[in-house]
């Protein structure tokens, strides 16, 4: 039987599972993420064996445990440095960042920044539940002020950290927000992350049932979510509402919330491209509008890891190479006495 090898072989979840025992709370959203990804990965097309996943320090820091790809479970905040090597060294894997609001934005802040800015070819799944998971309830950046923890016992007074405008600061060229209770929004968006050229961040708003329990029960729970969130689809008007009733038009540097009868042409469409207009959408956080789930932000750039290698490449292709012996002696040198 002739077997055609240009066919693309097609993978199932199985795939991407470990054989080891998932250890999370019983309830925690971290499982609904895992299994997303899975799924996700294996209509990527991509072997597992062409997949790493790097994690930091936190409860979402053991899913390299349970996928079965490549994967290193570095160190607190410094997963960005380990995936940059990991990249770097082996520009044709697919490598996946798995982090924690904690991890990410607190110790790792500055690590994070500086993966965005660069627009290294990677992919970035933010866990955000606003609390410290892993050691037992601490506030975390994204904790709301006044949330009541073992290190905030009478309200935290920090103002909450937001990935979103954290990561358009850095210039970003991708940053999408899905939420754990929807699989199929979850999967839709780590497929287009992967297809981006550079690097994307997912923000996903997870639950921890133990130590934050529902903070983000307005935007999951039946009664209240369709007036709560928007999705966003790029060349489509934002709408919202259980009826799609409801509509978002522009007023001044604000959104302002419109009927969609009789204001069709005035409702605004949506555009990740719009630097401006992605960081107007940033301001949506539930309590002056609909927060936005979907793609806020989509550009192409230079990607880091590809110019990298063509510097490396065109200095191979300058000259003969130096000796040792002649680089420590080219340029200005002096001697000390």
């Amino acid at each position: 039987m002739e077997v055609n090898m240009s066919e693309a072989k097609t993978y199932t979840k199985k795939d991407f599972t470990s054989d080891q025992e998932v250890k999370w709370c019983p309830g925690c959203g971290d499982y609904a993420i895992l299994s997303a990804a899975q799924l996700a990965m294996s209509k990527m097309g991509v072997p597992p064996h062409k997949v790493c996943i790097v994690s930091g320090i936190g409860c979402s820091s053991r899913f390299p445990y349970y996928m079965n790809t490549y994967g290193m479970h570095s160190i607190h905040g410094r997963a960005p440095a380990v995936a940059t090597g990991v990249k770097l060294q082996n520009p044709d894997l697919s490598v996946w960042i798995i982090t924690g609001d904690g991890d990410a934005l607190s110790i790792g802040g500055n690590h994070l920044a500086h993966i965005l800015r660069r627009n290294l070819d990677v992919n970035i799944i933010l866990f955000n539940n606003e609390i410290y998971g892993l050691t037992k309830g601490q506030y975390s950046p994204t904790s709301e002020r006044g949330t009541t923890t073992k290190s905030s016992p009478f309200g935290s007074i920090d103002r909450s950290y937001s990935p979103a405008k954290f990561a358009l600061g850095a210039g970003a060229t991708f940053f999408a927000r899905s939420i754990d209770t929807d699989p199929k929004h979850m999967m839709d968006v780590m497929q287009k992350a992967h297809a981006h050229k550079g690097t994307s961040l997912i923000e996903i708003y997870q639950n921890c049932n133990i130590f934050n329990d529902k903070v983000h029960d307005i935007y999951t729970n039946r009664a209240t979510r369709d007036e709560t969130t928007i999705r966003l689809e790029a060349g489509s008007p934002l709408i919202f509402g259980k009826n799609k009733d409801k509509g978002l038009i522009q007023d001044g540097f604000e959104f302002k919330e419109v009927s969609v009868a009789g204001n069709e042409d005035k409702l605004i469409i949506h555009d990740p491209s719009n630097i401006n207009f992605s960081q107007l959408l940033t301001n949506l956080d539930g309590e002056n509008g609909p927060i936005p789930l979907g793609v806020l932000r989509q550009v192409e750039d230079d990607v880091y890891n590809e110019s990298l290698h063509r510097q490396i490449e065109a200095q191979l292709n300058h000259g003969k190479p130096y000796a040792f012996h002649d680089l420590l002696h080219s340029g200005k040198t002096w001697e000390v006495k």
